[in-house]
C-alpha cells in the first residue's frame, strides 16, 4: 500500500492507483491494454489518433471486431499474425516482438481502409498467480518509414534519392527515440503492475 503525506502527496513517489489512467492515456507511445480475451480495456490518445478510433468506441470491444482485416485485400494476414502474437504471448507468458506489419485500418467514419505498416510489440503483464492478467499491445507507425524506403529503392540516384536517405535517416532516428520511450514506459506499467 502506498503512504501519501499530510498533504496528500505520495510519499515514496510512486502514482497513486486512481491517477493512473490518466496518466496513461497520455502517454505518447501508441498502446493498449487488452484482457487474455483480447478485449480491448485501454488505450492511450497517442493510439487512438494513430488509428483513427476514439477511446469511448473501442474500449470494451474485441481487438479484432474493432480492427479486422481489410477486406477488399485477399492477401490480409494482419488479424491472423497479430492473433499468433497474443498467443504466443498467452503461452509463453513473455514478450513478443513482430515483424514489421502491412495491416490496414479504417478511415475515421468511414468503411474505407488505408494501407498502414506497423511494428508491433505485445508485453504481457502477470498477475499473482503467475498467469497473463493483461497484454499490452504496443506499435510503432512504420507506414512513412516503409514508403521511404521504397521511394528510395525506386531512385537510387541522384540528388533526389540523397534528399530522400537525409528523411530516411531522420525518420529511422525518431523511430529509435519512440523505442527508448516505449521501453521505459512498459518498465513503469511493469513496475505499477506489481505493486
Amino acid at each position: 500500500m502506498t503512504r501519501t503525506s499530510e498533504d496528500g502527496a505520495n510519499v515514496h513517489g510512486r502514482l497513486p492507483t486512481d491517477q493512473f489512467a490518466a496518466v496513461f492515456e497520455k502517454t505518447p507511445g501508441l498502446h493498449l491494454v487488452l484482457d487474455p480475451s483480447f478485449t480491448i480495456v485501454a488505450a492511450t490518445d497517442a493510439y487512438c489518433a494513430a488509428t483513427m478510433t476514439d477511446r469511448d468506441k473501442i474500449v470494451g470491444h474485441h481487438l479484432f471486431e474493432v480492427f479486422p482485416d481489410d477486406p477488399d485485400d485477399y492477401a490480409a494476414d494482419g488479424v491472423k499474425n497479430l492473433r499468433a502474437s497474443l498467443l504466443q504471448v498467452l503461452k509463453s507468458r513473455t514478450p513478443d516482438r513482430m515483424t514489421i506489419q502491412k495491416y490496414g485500418i479504417r478511415q475515421r467514419g468511414s468503411d474505407v481502409f488505408e494501407t498502414r505498416y506497423w511494428s508491433p510489440f505485445n508485453v504481457p503483464v502477470l498477475g499473482a498467480d503467475g498467469y497473463v492478467q493483461w497484454i499490452i499491445h504496443c506499435v510503432e507507425d512504420l507506414t512513412e518509414l516503409v514508403g521511404l524506403r521504397a521511394e528510395f529503392a525506386a531512385r537510387r540516384d541522384g540528388a533526389a534519392a540523397q534528399r530522400i536517405l537525409v528523411r530516411l535517416r531522420d525518420a529511422e532516428r525518431e523511430l529509435e527515440a519512440e523505442r527508448d520511450e516505449n521501453a521505459e514506459l512498459r518498465e513503469t506499467i511493469r513496475k505499477q503492475a506489481k505493486t
